[in-house]
């Protein structure tokens, strides 16, 4: 008999040793005064915010302005950009080089330097004009840092995205329409960027200065007191019975893990060092076993109730609560891991593979007597998010309950050396995702201090001639063209600035129009080139990094078809009648059974399509074509209602299925 599977075993690696989001995967491990200085940073980074959010009021007889507890983090955290993620490929990891520490000085003295003026400059309106020469002067260093720290982060490709348009204000009056807008001087512009509310001082980094920082917070707890162990255990016992179970526990572990921890890479190395080798072993090639790990794991930013960066930026967007955001992705996240489990189904049936033995599995009761306290965990996160209406506290008191009962009943009890390992994964996914928003809130500045935001919504709509459906179609595009070079949240936030004010003038629901654009953008996550899920699956799986891409966009096809679902009807994303939602959920569901069928030639209750011979492709083809009619919501911008769609559907589908019966009735056809 197999040693039974036990996650306990495994070396689990550190989720926060490698970036989350960026596309260099060469981190410099900090050593010596360097290392200290970065936990002290995490320290003080943590301080700050439970201070700002608490009004504890440490600072006696001073209260921070917003903006002032903004530049503090920036000025605390930024400066390390330059000394984790190195300049070139070339540069060294086992030393901070000259310039990497002249680079950490600048950033800090620049940082500080704005957060004693900006008070004075609030009062006075500096950003619209009349700096003095002195913070223009230091405002040039801060554009500079921001976009090399870009670079490093987030890689080449994301900060040439960025960069030209932090200098569009300088040319915005000479374009034609629908770019067109107010012209500013370079001084006005350096003004605007690093002294206004909205641009390096807007939306993302106020969501990383107000959300964030807490839910990263109880991400790292819960991965330290040992959740990963836990939900991939409860996973395989669950579901590693089933056929191709090893892929199935991939799936559900990915998201229980990524319902807690909102990082998809962390979901990778967690989950995926122990579910990839399992599912090689039960007979999956190694590229499509780390294909689906990749899938799993990308629906960890759109699952709730801890999502990932991206969903914080969103609320902020929408000036809506996070658990408002929460709510509406969970019919999102629950058709996603749907669709990806019905297509590894499919998968499995159509190639004869089994589950794994019941001998080989963890018991559940023993599963869940190790980790029965991460429960209570969840329930209180949840409460004071939906109920008590705490996001920016849920975080803290769920942080705060966790580490107790750890202490309580986890024999793995802290010590101060996890305190201080605590504190330094904190302190690189702190500084990594300092460097992307900060960065990024360049370009939503730059776009709203020329005005052209609202001119740009009115030409797009009148280019796509007022059809919604059009726009859609652009806009699916265009966040599938940025998320090949863009990071999820870079993608979201270029898109939500320049193409959701359109959709939304075209009568699409605000709501929806913001998560199908998170939604798209989320894909570039396992879509080549930056495929950051599928590379970092790659590795694990021993397979080549882009066939695994290519894989994973296969794998995860079903996936590019749910955003048009829910943006055709908001009642998907909990924007209308509780029923509907209901009910569309489950006609969306019984879609997504024939194109799982026909995109990988097995049907539910049909079979194996392979043995219809000559006529399997075109049965594949009817069937996702009807499965997609039967998903599609009636109504809205649909010209036909659901009773039409589902009628349409069952014209192309019953048939269809019927000849299959018939055919695989016949007898047995060679199955190549």
């Amino acid at each position: 008999m197999s040693t039974p599977i036990n996650a306990d075993k495994l070396d689990i690696k550190d989720p926060h040793s490698l970036p989350m989001e960026a596309e260099t995967t060469r981190v410099r491990s900090l050593t010596g005064i360097w290392r200290w200085l970065l936990i002290v940073a995490a320290a003080v980074s943590l301080f700050l915010c439970v201070n700002q959010q608490f009004t504890w009021r440490f600072f006696v007889g001073y209260t921070f302005l917003n903006t002032e507890y903004f530049y503090l983090l920036i000025a605390v955290l930024l400066p390390f950009t330059f000394l984790l993620f190195p300049a070139t490929p070339k540069a060294p990891l086992d030393r901070v080089p000259w310039y990497d520490a002249l680079l950490f000085v600048l950033t800090m003295a620049a940082a500080i330097y704005l957060m004693t003026k900006i008070r004075k400059s609030a009062e006075l309106g500096w950003e619209m004009g009349g700096a003095p020469q002195d913070l223009i002067w230091v405002g040039y260093v801060m554009w500079a840092v921001l976009m090399e720290a870009l670079r490093r982060t987030g890689g080449w490709s994301l900060m040439l995205s960025i960069l030209p348009f932090t200098f569009y204000p300088l040319v915005a009056g000479h374009l034609p329409s629908p770019f067109n807008g107010h012209d500013l001087n370079l001084q006005e512009t350096s003004a605007f960027h690093v002294l206004s509310n909205e641009s390096l001082l807007g939306i993302p980094i106020q969501a990383f200065a107000d959300l964030v920082i807490g839910f990263l917070i109880f991400g790292t707890a819960l991965t330290m007191t040992g959740a990963g162990r836990f939900f991939i255990n409860l996973a395989f016992a669950l579901c590693g019975t089933f056929r191709g179970g090893a892929a199935k526990v991939c799936i559900f572990a990915s998201a229980l893990l990524g319902m807690m921890s909102g990082s998809i890479v962390s979901n990778v190395l967690t989950a995926g060092t122990m579910t990839i080798p399992v599912m090689k072993k039960t007979g999956f090639r190694a590229s499509y076993a780390g294909a689906i790990e990749a899938c799993a794991s990308t629906g960890a930013v759109l699952a709730p109730p801890v999502m990932g960066a991206t969903a914080f930026v969103m609320a902020q967007f929408l000036n809506v609560s996070y658990a408002e955001v929460a709510l509406a992705a969970v019919i999102p996240a629950a058709l996603y891991y749907f669709g990806l489990y019905m297509q590894v189904d499919s998968y499995a049936a159509r190639h004869g593979m089994k589950g794994i033995p019941r001998a080989e599995l963890p018991k559940l009761w023993d599963t869940f007597k190790d980790g029965w306290y991460f429960v209570f965990v969840i329930v209180l996160l949840i409460f004071m998010l939906l109920v008590m209406k705490r996001e920016s506290h849920a975080p803290f008191y769920a942080t705060g309950l966790l580490l107790i009962l750890n202490q309580l009943f986890n024999k793995d009890r802290w010590r101060w050396k996890d305190v201080i390992k605590f504190l330094e994964s904190n302190g690189k996914i702190f500084v990594e995702l300092v460097g992307i928003l900060a960065g990024c809130g360049l370009l939503i500045g730059a776009f709203s201090a020329t005005g052209v935001i609202g001119t740009l919504a009115g030409d797009l709509v009148r280019i796509a001639g007022n059809s919604p459906m059009l726009l859609l179609l652009i806009g699916a595009a265009t966040s599938f063209i940025l998320g090949l070079g863009l990071t999820t949240t870079a993608c979201y936030i270029f898109l939500a600035v320049l193409l959701a004010p359109a959709l939304q003038k075209a009568g699409l629901n605000v709501m929806a129009i913001h998560m199908f654009i998170f939604y798209w953008g989320m894909l570039s996550s396992i879509t080549p080139p930056v495929a950051i899920a599928s590379f970092a699956a790659a590795g694990i799986a021993g397979a080549p990094a882009m066939k695994t891409g290519w894989e994973s966009m296969w794998v995860g096809s079903i996936i590019y078809f749910i955003p048009f679902f829910f943006v055709l009807n908001p009642a998907l994303v909990l924007q209308g009648d509780f029923l509907e939602a209901i009910y569309l959920t489950i006609t969306v569901a019984l879609g997504i059974l024939p194109i799982c069928g026909g995109i990988q030639g097995y049907m539910v209750g049909v079979g194996d399509l392979r043995r219809t011979g000559l006529l399997e492709w075109p049965l594949r083809v009817l069937l996702i074509v009807g499965g997609i009619v039967l998903a599609v919501p009636g109504g809205g911008i649909m010209p036909y209602s659901n009773t039409e769609m589902e009628l349409a559907a069952a014209i192309i589908l019953v048939p269809t299925i019927l000849l299959a019966l018939l055919l695989l009735r016949r007898g047995p056809v060679a199955v190549s």
